[in-house]
């Protein structure tokens, strides 16, 4: 029986309604799972159901952590949050480690596990880090920009099987201190944690690039996805 897999839905301010990237639908689909998007909900009975109906979660990119998560005030130079949306996140996340339940996050995913375990963030790269590395870049998003080191002994470095990866890059924060708890598995040319995990979970990782819109032409992207979904 394919596994469900709630997927954490995309908000859009402007036109005050949620919506989803197919390619994080696409990728999990063509790893023989069942993508569910998930309400944007913040009613614990609502969400305890969905918890109930599927058997893994993914957390997608979207807004900005509210600094409130990590203890710190906003700065002018962080983006836009959506509170219902960390809100929801939040208990889903506390709930999936909990129960070991498999969850993989991207890009604002690996922001929210860090933050939410009691790391900090970068509120803003390029007014924080001094870095020649684009984290920004255009699109087309199915390209690599940069190399990210794998680190050796680390769950990422046994599902890909080699110690660089060339990553897309569409993020203005990041990991600033990691949380106890997480572990790196890659780290970028400019020195910032690219990839975590937990130990002694069923699967909890995170990775700060978008693996969505490179799995068809990158093995060892779709192999992560793969695993996550293996690990159910």
């Amino acid at each position: 029986m394919k596994p469900i897999i709630g997927v954490i839905p995309l908000w859009d301010d402007k036109k005050e309604s949620i919506w989803m990237l197919p390619g994080y639908m696409d990728v999990l689909e063509n790893n023989n799972a069942i993508p569910m998007i998930l309400p944007l909900s913040t009613c614990k009975e609502n969400l305890d159901k969905c918890f109930e109906l599927v058997d893994g979660i993914l957390f997608t990119g979207g807004h900005d952590i509210n600094p409130k998560l990590y203890n710190q005030k906003k700065k002018d130079t962080c983006g836009l949050q959506c509170d219902r949306r960390d809100e929801m996140e939040k208990y889903l996340f506390e709930k999936s480690i909990k129960n070991d339940k498999p969850i993989l996050g991207i890009c604002r995913g690996i922001q929210l596990f860090n933050s939410l375990l009691g790391g900090t963030l970068y509120q803003d790269l390029k007014t924080e880090y001094k870095s020649n590395i684009n984290h920004t870049m255009e699109k087309p998003y199915n390209r690599g920009v940069h190399n990210v080191n794998v680190l050796e002994n680390t769950i990422l470095h046994k599902i890909v099987g080699v110690n660089k990866l060339y990553v897309n890059s569409y993020h203005h924060q990041a990991i600033k201190n990691l949380a106890p708890g997480l572990i790196a598995n890659a780290i970028s040319e400019d020195g910032l944690i690219e990839a975590v995990s937990m130990p002694n979970k069923k699967f909890v990782m995170a990775v700060q690039w978008h693996p969505e819109f490179l799995w068809k032409d990158s093995e060892e992207n779709n192999l992560i996805i793969d695993e996550f979904i293996k690990s159910i």
